[in-house]
């Protein structure tokens, strides 16, 4: 039997017309963008949005696709005309924001930072904390995305640091992110086998129980862990902090005037001797009558305030 081709204005069946299929197909491929017009367009828009460019350039394709979709459904032919829309339509900056964010993590990445915080800083502060008669230390996991950097934290507590810590010493964890359906993730502890693709066996066999094709984190490393929906450049959480780590975002894709004001914030939350750990591509000048660079293991992207002398 020959199958008839649909052309505009055949009916599939009886109801239902082909030419609504045919017109967003065609549609799509006539407003299918170039990546150098996305580039310009970028380089455009990010900077009215508080990003820098430099940080883009190697995960455009991800945004790229997002404002492809973006001028599908606003049946806009390119990105000029999605420009001249923007500039029309103060609201739909925020929908463009959004569409910035990248989402990017596992748990462990970037193995050698971890591998410092679970044989250095983390007995470190453990010590800092006994001195001072302490029950806690606080840290906070800016950008926390669907969990795995916080979870990853009490993974190493949990598994490594208690079991050679004779007193009684809890890992108090904020986590902030901006996407409400991250943090719903993140509260679920669900998550498919790739993301666990860089974590230790012996971690991973005793953190998680598997079903099916994915794996759930047990609920004792979720305990102590609380997630917050907030923007950081409108809203940062109470508090001091022992450990801040903010990778991958602000000293990635943030411009730098808007770096160097969360930077002061940060230093404000940080506790004398605490630690603040950037991404392992990522660097800062510190003020170095504040911050130090700690060890030199992974570039500059640790560092560790100074105790004020009174």
């Amino acid at each position: 039997m020959d199958l008839v081709k649909p052309t505009i204005g055949h009916h599939c069946g009886n109801a239902t017309p082909c030419q609504v299929i045919i017109h967003f197909i065609i549609t799509y491929q006539s407003q299918q963008m170039s990546d150098q017009d996305c580039i310009k367009f970028l380089q455009s828009c990010l900077p009215q949005l508080g990003y820098q460019w430099t940080g883009f350039h190697r995960v455009r394709k991800q945004v790229c696709k997002r404002i492809q979709k973006r001028l599908v459904t606003l049946n806009l032919p390119n990105c000029s005309h999605y420009y001249s829309y923007l500039e029309q339509n103060a609201e739909e900056w925020k929908i463009l924001d959004s569409f910035c964010y990248i989402t990017i993590s596992r748990f462990y990445r970037d193995r050698k930072v971890f591998e410092i915080l679970q044989h250095k800083i983390l007995p470190s502060l453990a010590q800092n904390a006994f001195k001072e008669n302490r029950a806690e230390i606080r840290s906070w996991s800016a950008g926390c995305c669907s969990g795995e950097e916080p979870y990853t934290l009490q993974i190493l507590w949990h598994l490594d640091l208690l079991p050679k810590i004779s007193k009684r010493l809890q890992l108090q964890l904020v986590a902030t992110e901006q996407r409400s359906d991250l943090i719903s993730r993140a509260k679920r502890g669900q998550y498919p086998k790739s993301s666990l693709k860089d974590l230790p066996k012996t971690f991973r066999e005793e953190a998680f129980i598997q079903s099916e094709s994915k794996y759930i984190l047990k609920n004792y490393f979720k305990t102590d862990v609380r997630f917050f929906k907030q923007d950081i450049r409108q809203q940062l959480p109470d508090g001091s902090f022992d450990l801040i780590l903010c990778r991958n975002l602000v000293f990635t894709y943030f411009q730098q005037d808007l770096q160097l004001k969360l930077l002061e914030k940060f230093i404000k939350k940080l506790r004398p001797n605490g630690f603040f750990v950037l991404g392992a591509n990522e660097s800062l000048t510190p003020n170095e009558d504040v911050l130090e660079p700690y060890l030199d293991l992974v570039g500059k992207s640790i560092y560790k305030k100074k105790q004020i002398l009174a």
